[in-house]
């Protein structure tokens, strides 16, 4: 059987497909390449913004024109939360976001049988975590590795905890096997991955934390690099930092979840800090692992936002010194809070200070990436760049270093810095 599976939206849908590749590959059936005909497509979808919804019903549409005859099962956050309008496109399977394996029983049954089929279960009363196997396909260099799924946080823009459930977590000492099998395995670097890792063990109830699981995981497999998701910025306080900067094999990269430098849009988002406390885990990110890249995501014209509020963001993004973000311009999600306040923004504006966070944040990347030229990075080189014979890879920090160099793919070097080139830096191996 020739299989093709679709991924939208985040890490962890990613993790997840790559799960399901690993299991129907065991089973003996095939993937294609993508625009190739399949006997069965798996589209994991995504629903954090009405405009991931449209694209997944645009894919679904593309894969029922390209094989009339194929099976299309649907999975994933928007089948979840809209599993009406999944419907409505005559797709043969349609499963939440959950229990992976028994979507991919009712798929290949409905692969032999013709049946259509469905199995959609209420994501808030989700109690246990489902173990699915880490990593990819055997070439790549870098693995994840799911340890938590799950939101219990509730921002007022946001959809996902009702599309996945509360917290749930992988025991730590499931976490250290999967770490372990991935370093016998061949991989260089495990990116831990979670909805919302930072509440990694609180469904344990019994004082777990995510600083004892990240402990754990950089003893078991020292000679891998540990990367870190997403992080919210109340797990990182002097405990975190002092237990884990001494582990040389956690990659000095952390993406602290921001939103918006403005106490006042912070509480309308509901996020659980301020402004005061966002910053005081810069400091002491910075204080103990030198030289670290904090990155963050930021919000902008979120309803009511005024130019007042937008100024704030701006000047809190300077004194935070981030070495890269990613800028969203608010999109209205049917089903939140967000979607029923007042003050929502036009188009216009919202792109005018989406395109000024962006010209900030480039400049702060660009500073970021002049002050590596001169040191020394262990890069991990995972592909052949554009330009021959540059290879490219990602230093600890994760900024993109390319380097001259032959088959290099997988391989930990160290390069020295020598200027900047295209998006990331240039360097010559040593």
């Amino acid at each position: 059987m020739r299989f093709s599976i679709v991924t939208l939206g985040c890490k962890v849908n990613q993790y997840e497909s790559q799960a399901m590749e690993q299991r129907l590959r065991e089973l003996g059936h095939s993937q294609v390449p993508p625009g190739e005909d399949f006997d069965l497509a798996i589209v994991n979808t995504c629903t954090v913004t009405a405009v991931a919804d449209k694209k997944n019903r645009n894919v679904i549409r593309r894969l029922r024109k390209q094989c009339p005859g194929a099976v299309i099962a649907v999975c994933g956050c928007y089948a979840q939360v809209k599993p009406e309008e999944v419907r409505a496109l005559g797709v043969d399977v349609i499963s939440g976001s959950g229990d992976r394996e028994g979507f991919l029983a009712l798929a290949l049954e409905t692969l032999a049988d013709r049946r259509k089929r469905e199995s959609l279960d209420q994501a808030l009363k989700r109690r246990e975590f489902e173990i699915l196997p880490a990593g990819g396909l055997s070439a790549r260099t870098r693995a994840m590795l799911k340890i938590q799924d799950g939101c219990n946080n509730f921002c007022s823009y946001c959809i996902i905890p009702y599309a996945r459930g509360p917290v749930r977590s992988l025991p730590l000492g499931e976490a250290v096997a999967q770490a372990e099998k991935l370093a016998a395995e061949g991989y260089r670097e495990i990116v831990i991955t979670g909805i919302e890792i930072a509440s990694w063990g609180w469904d344990f109830h019994d004082g777990s934390r995510l600083t004892r699981l990240l402990d754990a995981v950089c003893a078991a497999v020292p000679e891998l690099r540990i990367r870190l998701g997403s992080l919210e910025p109340r797990i990182i306080d002097r405990a975190f930092c002092e237990t884990l900067a001494p582990r040389e094999n956690l990659c000095p990269h952390f993406h602290l979840s921001m939103q918006s430098g403005s106490d006042t849009v912070l509480a309308r988002m509901r996020r659980s800090y301020d402004t005061a406390r966002y910053y005081e885990s810069v400091v002491l990110l910075k204080q103990f692992f030198p030289g670290c890249a904090v990155t963050t995501d930021m919000i902008v014209g979120f309803p009511g936002e005024t130019e007042e509020e937008f100024a704030e963001s701006l000047a809190f993004i300077r004194k935070c010194g981030f070495a890269s973000m990613h800028v969203f311009p608010y999109s209205r999600r049917p089903g939140t809070p967000a979607d029923r306040m007042p003050g929502q923004l036009g188009n216009a504006v919202k792109e005018a200070r989406s395109a000024a966070a962006i010209q900030v944040a480039a400049g702060m990347n660009r500073d970021f990436r002049a002050a590596m030229i001169g040191t020394v990075q262990q890069v991990l080189f995972e592909e052949e760049a554009r330009v021959f014979p540059l290879w490219t890879g990602h230093a600890p920090n994760s900024i993109r270093v390319y380097a001259p160099g032959e088959g290099l793919h997988n391989r930990v070097l160290p390069v020295r810095i020598t200027g900047l080139y295209e998006d990331g830096v240039l360097g010559t191996a040593e």
